[in-house]
């Protein structure tokens, strides 16, 4: 206890609990959408458990990777088929290029769901609905696929196992908290739905540009590079200003047309009362 108390390993636990808030966006985001996809009276309950039941086995994986890191990193396949195509895949780049497929699959079909011309007289919550043990399966998958690179950020940060546990504990507690804000937001405000599914994508474009890159997957002699996180918050302010500037100015279009409108009924002259 004297030894965590340090103040090395202090300032290294706040840094830690500071990266994994950072890291923890896209999670977020994907754990308030997915929760949306069970009735409404159960979607607190849905993220409550599925990040509680994701602490424990991040705790887990946590052990795990600091007693067998080389065993994620070591490849174990290298298909090669002339300049077309090289890679050497490790158990940590499938992993994480399966996380993008799959958050690419959801955010596409979200979207094509939400613009359907069946849907369009329908509340997009009244989709297709999952289980409530389904949900919290996957929002506790994915939270293990997202948080590969915080722990191995903490792995590098420290060698105290306990630091990185409390790290985790009190991370996933203000995840909670936020899932809870981020998800009565969307809510609340349905015009973000939309951005946030593209966000959502976006996410899953840069956990394929990881994954490729940890695979060293080369294609036509062209290697795959992780795109950077300050890329990834770059392009996410860039789609909110843009949302924004474009929910303004069709709010403009609409008085414009009201204003027409209204011209076009008023009566002139000399008309007949």
């Amino acid at each position: 206890m004297a030894e965590l108390l340090t103040l090395d390993n202090l300032l290294t636990l706040a840094m830690l609990i500071f990266l994994q808030a950072v890291l923890g966006f896209d999670n977020l985001l994907y754990i308030s959408i997915e929760s949306k996809r069970v009735p409404e009276d159960k979607q607190g309950f849905v993220r409550k458990i599925g990040i509680g039941l994701a602490i424990v086995l991040r705790i887990v994986l946590l052990f795990v990777v600091v007693h067998a890191i080389d065993a994620f990193q070591e490849p174990f396949a290298a298909p090669h088929i002339g300049s077309l195509f090289s890679a050497e895949f490790n158990v940590h780049s499938l992993i994480v290029l399966a996380g993008g497929v799959f958050i690419i699959y959801t955010a596409f079909k979200e979207i094509f769901h939400m613009l359907s011309i069946e849907q369009l007289e329908a509340d997009v919550d009244q989709g297709p609905k999952r289980s409530v043990g389904v949900a919290i399966a996957w929002i506790v998958v994915m939270n293990l696929v997202f948080s590969f690179d915080s722990i191995l950020s903490a792995i590098a940060l420290t060698d105290v196992f306990a630091v990185m546990a409390i790290a985790i504990i009190v991370s996933g507690v203000m995840m909670m908290v936020l899932a809870d804000k981020v998800s009565d937001f969307l809510q609340k405000n349905r015009m973000y739905e939309v951005l946030g599914l593209f966000i959502l994508l976006l996410v899953g474009i840069m956990l394929l540009s990881e994954g490729g890159h940890l695979a060293h997957i080369h294609f036509g002699g062209y290697v795959v590079e992780p795109m950077a996180k300050s890329t990834f918050y770059f392009v996410l302010v860039v789609l909110v200003i843009v949302d924004v500037a474009q929910g303004r100015y069709q709010k403009k279009l609409l008085i414009e047309r009201r204003r027409e409108m209204g011209a076009e009924v008023e009566p002139g002259p000399g008309s007949a009362g």
